[in-house]
């Protein structure tokens, strides 16, 4: 079939041009899904049909995490264990899930540390996050999930409702998350003690992690602790650098706005990138980063890391909430993610309210 002529007057022509631009920059977007799976108490977020990130909530781990997490190459940038069996991976600290926020000391309460890992006669020094209800999910270019948490003691009492939403996003070879999570105390103070064990954290898989000198203990073939340490650092690659310039492992204790945690995965340039606010208590935060794999912010625990210099002891009052903003960006691809390019995420992060 023979095609019409196209009509050659100008504002024809200029509408035609505009409709055709616009196809191309729609089809050219990012499109985020949100999915509940409710008998799986996971909420998944794919980015143009590929697997993101999930939000799980499983009883085990003593909060609602982000887990796994991929670039959008599809490299998984989160350690498995302890939820999956991955050979290689470090064995320590089974309460370094995915990407998750809580604190190490919460009127006297343990939320940081708590795991299965805990024995029961220990358990009253632990708090428990609990999810409570998922708000809101929503699609686009942005996807949206809102959801509701109680921070809770060992006998079950709410000490502070938690109203987290998630944005995901993605912008060329960056997928991004922006958390912002408010905090309301019930019926009581409450106080976050300083501490060192906090608080918007990701522990990364063993290639992101910094060579280390000394022995450590990985899983073996069949997903089960090795039984003896080794000094291995093949296709370790892990290096961090900071807004002020820090670089390595010398960012732990240091304040900064931003801190990039770069390395290679195969042939991938890789890097995750945590991102502090300016409304944020204590900004610019602390960096609770190790070489081991584990990378927060700590606005909170000023003590330990300015030694004994600083100390912020914050307390809610009834009723009171606090809110707390950060941007994580995951990067993947042949080149490695310039300075340039995480100043100009940051400012666009730091000036949303």
């Amino acid at each position: 079939m023979r095609l019409p002529k196209l009509s050659p007057e100008p504002a024809f022509c200029g509408l035609l041009v505009f409709v055709l631009i616009t196809t191309q920059l729609y089809s050219l977007q990012a499109q985020v899904k949100v999915t509940e799976n409710p008998a799986e108490k996971s909420v998944s977020i794919t980015i143009n049909g590929k697997l993101f990130t999930s939000y799980i909530y499983p009883e085990e781990i003593k909060k609602p995490v982000l887990f796994p997490v991929a670039t959008p190459q599809g490299t998984i940038v989160t350690r498995a264990y302890p939820l999956i069996s991955k050979e290689g991976e470090r064995v320590d600290h089974p309460h370094h899930v995915g990407i998750w926020l809580n604190y190490g000391k919460v009127n006297g309460l343990d939320f940081w540390n708590n795991s299965e890992a805990i024995s029961e006669d220990k358990r009253d020094h632990y708090g428990t996050i609990h999810h409570r209800k998922i708000l809101e999910v929503e699609g686009g270019e942005v996807g949206k999930l809102k959801v509701a948490a109680d921070w809770l003691t060992p006998d079950q009492e709410k000490l502070l409702d938690e109203i987290t939403t998630f944005y995901f996003s993605q912008k060329d070879e960056a997928y991004i998350i922006d958390r912002v999570t408010t905090l309301q105390a019930k019926d009581q103070p409450v106080s976050f003690d300083d501490n060192k064990e906090g608080m918007m954290a990701i522990r990364v898989t063993r290639t992101l992690e910094h060579p280390s000198d000394k022995p450590v203990k990985l899983t073996g073939a069949n997903g089960n602790p090795a039984d003896e340490a080794i000094l291995e650092n093949e296709g370790v690659s892990g290096q961090y650098h900071s807004s002020v310039g820090v670089s390595g492992t010398e960012v732990w204790g240091t304040r900064a706005k931003w801190v990039n945690l770069a390395g290679k995965i195969g042939d991938e340039a890789v890097s995750v990138v945590m991102m502090d606010h300016p409304n944020n208590v204590g900004y610019p935060t602390y960096w609770h980063a190790r070489g081991y794999g584990l990378f927060a912010a700590n606005p909170l625990g000023q003590k330990v890391f300015s030694e004994g210099k600083e100390e912020l002891n914050f307390m809610l009052e009834p009723q009171e909430s606090v809110t707390f903003r950060y941007r994580i960006v995951i990067y993947g691809a042949d080149e490695p993610l310039e300075e340039e390019i995480i100043e100009s995420l940051f400012t666009d992060f730091s000036e949303a309210s």
